[in-house]
């Protein structure tokens, strides 16, 4: 979630209660079969229709070979989301014994990013902190500064898409740290300054471009933009990857999805009408229009699932964002309460 605090990128938590939806008569009724897997997408697209942007949603039960999607094949800004395949490439380098999780890493200033983190509680420079708070920050807080350290550590942007691609994912990539993937979705050519001068001047310059960010306004271009862009099944397929496994060491993989299970953001989100004390592992996104969540959830039985939804171009606000995700990740958690498999 790119979070900045003296703009309004993330927007405001919605506050007003979310009624959990029930599965249709067909999906209760055939959960686990053709018929039922059918009836839950249409579920989704039901529920879709609350927001006058597009949603996307892929979901699939660890160990099965079922996905269940809406709108299979487009792709949608994973904003913070990205911040995952970062953490893996990290953890890859770990495993490779080229980091350590106590290593203390500098943060250089020309890297500090305007979010709920380093930005904001250690303004001056200065600051070190290990690998494994850096890692912390970014996906529990989504701290944008932490990110890009962990960005450039990583190889850059390439090479994390790289890491990817090699965990058998398509129809995902990653082009942009956070700072310059803020600057392309508020059409802003950055200066020499730090990002808070480059964004403060380019506000001054062109009010409505402060205007967007205040208000959330789409933008349509950067919406459609291939770049820094995943499809729901790719996430899904990443997530699955890294549950697996395959992707990383048996430590480094509990403690990437261990801290994913600690994220504070997107309360109202995937997690907002679960049962309460269900286990989610996740990851938040948010800029502009954009609303995400993607993650594992753990079901009664310990059995988990995976789960992605985005929301882009929609005008209606986070209370309804929000909603929509709540209401995806509940039906699909009933789904397979149910007997989907």
């Amino acid at each position: 979630m790119f979070r900045m605090k003296t703009l309004a990128v993330a927007g405001l938590l919605a506050t007003a209660a979310i009624i959990a939806p029930p599965l249709t008569v067909a999906a209760h009724a055939q959960a686990g079969t053709p018929a039922g897997q059918a009836a839950l997408a249409a579920q989704f697209a039901r529920l879709a229709q609350q927001t006058d942007g597009s949603v996307g949603v892929a979901v699939q039960k660890v160990g099965s070979k079922e996905m269940i999607t809406l709108n299979k094949g487009v792709t949608y800004p994973m904003a913070s989301t990205f911040k995952i395949a970062v953490a893996g490439r990290i953890f890859e380098r770990i495993d490779k014994g080229e980091l350590k999780l106590d290593q203390m890493i500098y943060v250089d200033p020309k890297l500090v990013v305007n979010s709920d983190g380093i930005a904001r509680f250690a303004p001056h420079a200065g600051v070190s902190l290990s690998l494994h708070n850096l890692l912390e920050l970014m996906l529990t807080r989504s701290d944008n500064t932490a990110t890009d350290v962990l960005t450039a550590l990583a190889g850059g942007p390439a090479v994390v898409t790289d890491w990817v691609k090699r965990q058998g994912v398509s129809g995902q990539r990653i082009d942009a740290d956070t700072a310059h993937l803020i600057y392309r979705a508020l059409d802003i050519t950055p200066g020499p300054g730090t990002f808070a001068e480059n964004i403060q001047a380019a506000f001054k310059a062109d009010p409505s471009k402060q205007e967007r960010d205040q208000k959330r306004l789409p933008n349509k271009p950067f919406n459609d933009d291939p770049r820094d862009a995943s499809t729901p099944e790719a996430m899904v397929q990443l997530l699955l990857a890294i549950e697996s496994g395959k992707a990383l060491s048996p430590a480094s993989t509990r403690e990437l999805l261990a801290i994913m299970e600690r994220c504070i953001t997107g309360e109202k989100r995937l997690k907002g009408l679960l049962p309460a004390n269900t286990v989610v592992a996740h990851k938040t996104g948010t800029l502009m229009s954009i609303a995400n969540d993607v993650g594992l959830m753990t079901m009664p039985d310990g059995s988990k699932v995976a789960i992605a939804v985005f929301v882009k171009g929609d005008t209606k606000g986070v209370e309804t964002q929000e909603r929509v995700i709540a209401e995806m990740a509940r039906t699909a958690y009933n789904y397979y309460v149910l007997g989907g498999r």
